[in-house]
């Protein structure tokens, strides 16, 4: 909170340090580091200490004036917020449009939800998940949370104003304001279900209301105008120690928590915003000793450009990762971080407060009234000519920085205008081939980051087999073939990766003599789990055999279903792995094990390693069933940089051992195939 421009608010430094804190985890927990898995709080503590300043800022208004002043408010808000807003939008647009136009087309729509502070409903509405994703995520997806308060920001006031008006006083208002948190909290915890995808629940302005409330309800009994530094020693204590045991709370949930916690969406946020309460309450009062101690001028500096730091460093971290880890010695995240800092300094520095001392203002009151040319023309009669070609040379040059960002917002708007034109290449897709039926249905939900080609088409058939003369050992006995995978299997299909079709799956279960082939590919797919309401892949399957499928089947799933344990799910391993096997029955099976080159997380190789077990205690149990061991023979170079999809180079190499692997386990002569569970 930087010092108020005007006079209805106390400046307290002690809520900047607690800012700079909040932002500091913020950071952390999108930089991944170990010992900050719950610091995506950091933004449950922005919003309760958000809505105990804005309340408390209409709250001194109204004792000022005796009315809220609710243009004025929003037009300050605005002021505050909207510039920095576009600039980083801008330059993420600019960014991605010089550097990685296959963000373009997901882009466009972030774009305009931010503009209108629709963030987080934008993804709830499709299903966008903002914990459970492979690749990058989109560089404007931490928005979410400002669009939360800003739709606070216009809701609240109105609310406000009726409290002020038909209630009977403030701390009647403020239990109101304590009711309608609890709703919002018990909302929270009935839409949350374990092993389900929190996004909805986390991002929801329904659902994370009570944070904001919460910190309001306070601004209503602990007004900052009416705090007197004259307290007791005994008080001064009571009011420090709260305010210690709310940072006590804050750090252990941070340091011991995660997004996929249950605790967080049954209490465990409540617990944090009434933490984050007994902060606020003792840094905004003049006797406090924890102020001073948490307005240390670097962390005030910090907390003042806490909005900018927040802005800017998600995108860095984002549009950075790739490749900022193969050019320099210095860790990536030191750089990350360092650059979000500095970005911010400037934003604040030449724009934000600027703007907010009334620049805009006083910007167009002089164009309008011309002044700014009478005052040119009269230093020009005493200017030496020296100093003239000076200027001259500085307005020539400020003239080309102009000409260059008009350029730059130019791009921002080709590339926006862009992605909604036709691809280069045409059709997607090859167009359907006759000699070889085989229909492919591919569903890009949450499709792996892909080269900029346009998206594929859902259908096409798989090219003409391979001669019937071929050798036996390259041929399988499965000439009808049903593939049910995740997103970890898209590329494989996609002409974005594979341009020649004669690399893609079809072709090369084709090519072995699999010549009838059902290929069900969707982002995110688990065995039991749905999202976005697509089919799981028990349901496919399912679906498949009802229309009368009979053939061979392969599973590359897994990924999604070890997240969702890993997230609480209370169906196991084996039950799931039970309940594909019990669709298919006693036709064969060639289940694809697992991979990560990730350390941690619901996407770990740890859990990888743990589904590959279980499906070799399953392999067991089936003389129907075979694993396909591609951890043992996937290369680490085929991985892109999100640890789990693959380049085109490994997607290619993926499509041909995943037709040979049939081979292996179903040749042509016979369908005992290799001896043992496993094929290599």
């Amino acid at each position: 909170m930087p010092k108020p421009v005007g006079r209805a608010q106390r400046y307290m430094p002690g809520l900047d340090g607690l800012r700079a804190l909040a932002v500091l985890a913020v950071i952390a927990y999108h930089l991944e580091l170990g010992w900050a898995q719950g610091g995506l709080l950091g933004v449950g503590v922005f919003f309760t200490l958000s809505g105990y300043l804005i309340t408390d800022l209409l709250l001194g208004q109204r004792d000022a004036v005796g009315h809220l002043r609710l243009g004025d408010f929003w037009l300050r808000r605005a002021r505050r917020l909207l510039p920095a807003l576009f600039l980083m939008v801008a330059v993420v647009v600019a960014w991605v449009t010089l550097f990685d136009r296959s963000q373009l087309p997901a882009l466009r729509g972030y774009v305009v939800a931010a503009a209108v502070y629709m963030s987080n409903w934008w993804n709830i509405v499709r299903h966008a998940s903002y914990f459970s994703r492979f690749g990058p995520p989109p560089p404007l997806d931490h928005l979410w949370s400002l669009a939360v308060e800003e739709q606070f920001y216009l809701v609240w006031p109105f609310l406000l104003w009726l409290g002020l008006r038909y209630a009977r006083g403030r701390y009647w208002m403020a239990g109101l304001t304590l009711a309608a948190a609890a709703l919002s909290a018990t909302v929270m915890a009935l839409l949350y279900q374990p092993g389900v995808d929190p996004t909805r629940v986390y991002e929801g302005t329904d659902t994370r209301a009570f944070g904001l409330l919460v910190g309001a309800a306070l601004a209503m009994v602990w007004p900052s105008r009416h705090l007197r530094a004259d307290l007791t020693l005994r008080r001064r204590l009571l009011l420090d120690g709260a305010g210690v045991v709310g940072l006590v709370v804050i750090a252990l949930l941070i340091w011991r928590t995660n997004q996929y916690s249950p605790f967080l969406y049954r209490g465990g946020i409540v617990l944090l915003s009434v933490a984050t309460v007994g902060v606020v309450a003792a840094l905004a009062h003049p006797a406090s000793w924890l102020g001073p101690a948490l307005g240390w001028a670097p962390l005030r500096w910090l907390g003042v450009r806490s909005y900018g730091i927040y802005l800017w460093h998600f995108p860095i971290i984002v549009l950075t990762t790739p490749t900022v880890q193969r050019k320099v010695n210095l860790p990536p995240e030191v750089l990350q971080v360092g650059a979000t800092i500095a970005v911010a300094g400037l934003s604040w520095r030449f724009l934000e407060e600027p703007i907010r001392r009334g620049a805009l203002g006083r910007f167009w009151a002089r164009a309008r009234s011309g002044g700014w040319r009478r005052k040119a023309a009269s230093r020009r009669s005493y200017v030496p000519r020296r100093s003239y070609r000076r200027r001259r040379r500085q307005r020539v040059a400020a003239g080309v920085a102009s000409v260059a960002a008009l350029s730059v917002l130019a791009l921002d708007g080709a590339g926006l205008a862009g992605v909604i034109s036709p691809g280069a290449d045409g059709s997607a897709l090859s167009p359907p081939s006759a000699s070889a039926p085989a229909e492919i249905k591919l569903s890009t939900h949450h499709a792996p980051p892909a080269p900029p080609t346009k998206a594929p088409a859902q259908a096409t058939r798989s090219p003409k087999a391979a001669s019937p003369r071929a050798a036996p050992a390259t041929r399988t006995s499965c000439h009808a073939v049903a593939y049910i995978g995740d997103s970890t299997s898209e590329g494989m299909v996609m002409p974005n990766y594979l341009p020649d079709p004669a690399r893609r799956l079809d072709a090369q279960y084709a090519r072995v003599g699999a010549t009838s082939q059902y290929i069900e590919i969707s982002g995110a797919r688990s065995t039991i789990e749905t999202l976005s309401g697509q089919a799981n892949a028990y349901d496919v399957a399912r679906q498949l055999v009802a229309n009368g499928f009979r053939g061979c089947w392969m599973f590359a799933l897994g990924t999604n279903d070890t997240a969702n344990i890993y997230a609480g799910s209370p169906i196991g391993r084996m039950a799931r792995i039970e309940r594909m096997m019990s669709v298919v029955g006693d036709q064969p099976v060639l289940w694809v094990n697992l991979k990560s080159l990730l350390e941690s997380g619901p996407y770990s190789e740890a859990n990888m390693k743990l589904w590959n077990l279980t499906l070799l205690q399953a392999c067991a149990r089936y003389p129907n069933m075979r694993v396909f061991d591609w951890a043992s023979v996937a290369n680490d170079s085929w991985f892109i940089s999100d640890g789990t999809h693959y380049t085109s180079a490994g997607y290619a190499q993926r499509a041909r051992l995943t037709a040979a692997s049939l081979v292996h386990a179903f040749p042509a002569s016979g369908r005992q195939g290799v001896p043992g569970c496993v094929v290599h």
